[in-house]
């Protein structure tokens, strides 16, 4: 049998995901949970604390440190819910926007390129095992956490 998680190890390392930063953006080093908190807050548009921890599976202690990083970076907003003051909704700033889409198009840009060395079938085939392998580890009993405890 293959070695799965050596493959995980490699592909790990080629995507950076080790790297202290994961990218630099309008003058700001980025680590790679901050660049995930960016997408989620813009994808979800004006979410609370809490469902952006819990989109990243993240426990909230942890999370609200990252938070007030990225507001000190001027890259995040937080402000109370006017219908539940104990709910807290993030935004980005303009500057946070800014970095959260240049990290974006520098995302599309190196898969662009990783994939430009695939004939389609190959592209086609990635793309549709990773789709499987998602589902398969969101229906998995341990997902988002760590396998060793």
């Amino acid at each position: 049998m293959e070695d799965i998680r050596g493959l995980f190890q490699i592909m790990t390392r080629r995507f950076g995901f080790l790297n202290k930063n994961c990218c630099t953006a309008g003058g700001c080093d980025i680590t790679l949970v901050q660049s995930h908190i960016l997408y989620e807050i813009d994808r979800q548009h004006r979410p609370s604390i809490q469902q952006v921890s819990e989109a990243l599976g993240t426990d909230i202690t942890t999370f609200s440190r990252q938070i007030q990083a990225l507001i000190k970076m001027n890259l995040v907003k937080k402000v109370s819910d006017p219908d539940d003051r104990r709910v807290q909704i993030l935004s980005l700033t303009t500057e946070g926007k800014y970095v959260a889409t240049t990290i974006d198009q520098q995302m599309k840009e190196y898969l662009t390129e990783v994939f430009s060395h695939m004939n389609d079938f190959e592209k086609e085939t990635v793309l549709r095992s990773i789709k499987l392998l998602n589902d398969a580890m969101a229906k998995s009993s341990i997902c988002c956490s760590t396998p060793i405890g």
